[in-house]
């Protein structure tokens, strides 16, 4: 048998939670999956260096409790809080052209729960059906227009797409069918000065 690594224990895993979020912002989800891989790295070293594989399991499990233990006090700390996160996630995502939609679906593979999600959507987007929430939308749909240089962005020199086309460009974005429609027929300069406006919010 050669040499087996060090087994992770709650003071390796809880430097190695500090560490990530030294570098990261993350959800209660994301930390938990983080930790749960170093474990999983270490057995499958652990079992190339001889260990018996019921030994691992073992000992894998073993590691779930302090897993769960380090989530909690880095919450209590306030290193992770996915209320925060998830509102600073929703700007950042809208800002760079999601669809709420986009957004929404972001923050659940995130593994963030459906009432957090909700109220970040409507703190940093505004509440659906009111003027905010579609200005946000709009404008989020402004921006994916940009970047595909379609709509206000479409360049001279390029030869025009359908009108079929574009409008699926904003669905599969996300996109309702008006929000799409009223990007498309905006003009550029309105489009550029809405675009720097929700940018600078």
């Amino acid at each position: 048998m050669s040499d087996l690594p060090p087994a992770p224990d709650y003071q390796k895993l809880r430097e190695a939670a500090l560490a990530h979020l030294a570098r990261f912002a993350t959800t209660r989800q994301s930390l938990r999956q983080m930790l749960q891989r170093r474990v999983k790295r270490w057995g499958i070293r652990a079992l190339r260096a001889g260990m018996f594989a019921e030994d691992i399991t073992i000992k894998e499990q073993d590691c779930q409790p302090w897993i769960e233990q380090i989530i909690e006090d880095m919450q209590r700390l306030g290193a992770v809080d996915d209320a925060v996160f998830s509102r600073s996630k929703a700007r950042y995502l809208a800002r760079s052209g999601r669809s709420r939609r986009g957004v929404q679906a972001q923050l659940q593979a995130k593994g963030v729960e459906r009432e957090t999600i909700q109220q970040a959507l409507d703190e940093s987007l505004g509440e659906v059906g009111d003027e905010q929430a579609r200005q946000a939308e709009l404008t989020a749909a402004l921006i994916l227009a940009r970047k595909r240089a379609i709509g206000p962005f479409q360049r001279p020199d390029r030869p025009e797409k359908e009108r079929l086309k574009l409008l699926a460009i904003f669905a599969r974005n996300g996109f309702s069918h008006d929000i799409a429609e009223a990007a498309l027929t905006m003009e550029r300069e309105e489009a550029e000065d809405m675009i720097i406006a929700f940018r600078s919010l």
